[in-house]
């Protein structure tokens, strides 16, 4: 038991960081240039992120997930879909909020181009409030993947998951109700940490979101 719990762990870990690490490159990018390329590019990606916004995140992710067939990769594509819209428009917002300040309207006084005021001027002051949101979706990513898991969606057996683990031990619930409820305790506990990690980082990054 000790053992699947652990490598269960790894597994669970994956399926929380690696969908918030693609989707913060991707969203982040997104949300770039739409709030500094202009008005139509920013409307036309920005009402595509509103239509995933439309969903609740849990059952968007089942929907994709149910779509597509379970699987651990099916389940890190369908939560990265997931968490694509809402870094999008953080970084979408910091960028609009950067691109129409005066060291930025002075880089375009001077003749800078496009990629260079992005890469010198505007990336710097949006991966802040960028890392901060994303840092703080990895809990929600580890409760989404057991969630997918528990429903069969997600990790697949003889695969160890935290979320599957709990679909398993139900039936000794009420046999071993200590044994049956250390995945849910551990989810809880990761959880946690990483909340604390996202209030550590906006602290020392003084992001106000």
């Amino acid at each position: 038991m000790l053992s699947r719990l652990l490598y269960g762990g790894r597994v669970s870990l994956t399926m929380g960081m690696v969908p918030v690490m693609l989707a913060t490159v991707i969203g982040g990018t997104l949300g770039i240039v739409a709030g500094f390329a202009g008005k139509h590019l920013n409307m036309a990606i920005m009402r595509i992120m509103d239509i995933f916004f439309a969903f609740p995140s849990i059952l968007l992710a089942v929907a994709i997930s149910g779509t597509m067939g379970g699987g651990m990769r099916n389940g890190m594509l369908a939560l990265t879909l997931v968490f694509i819209p809402p870094l999008c428009r953080v970084a979408e917002t910091a960028t609009t909020q950067v691109s129409h300040l005066d060291f930025v309207e002075a880089a375009r006084a001077s003749g800078a181009g496009l990629c260079s005021i992005i890469w010198h001027h505007i990336l710097g002051n949006v991966l802040g409030p960028v890392f901060v949101y994303a840092s703080s979706l990895v809990s929600v990513s580890i409760l989404i993947a057991s969630g997918l898991s528990f429903l069969g969606l997600g990790v697949e057996p003889p695969t160890p998951d935290w979320g599957l683990m709990l679909n398993t031990l139900r039936q000794v619930i009420y046999i071993a109700p200590p044994l049956a409820a250390l995945p849910g305790v551990l989810i809880f506990i990761t959880s946690i940490c990483f909340n604390l990690l996202s209030d550590g980082l906006r602290a020392a990054m003084d992001v106000r979101m």
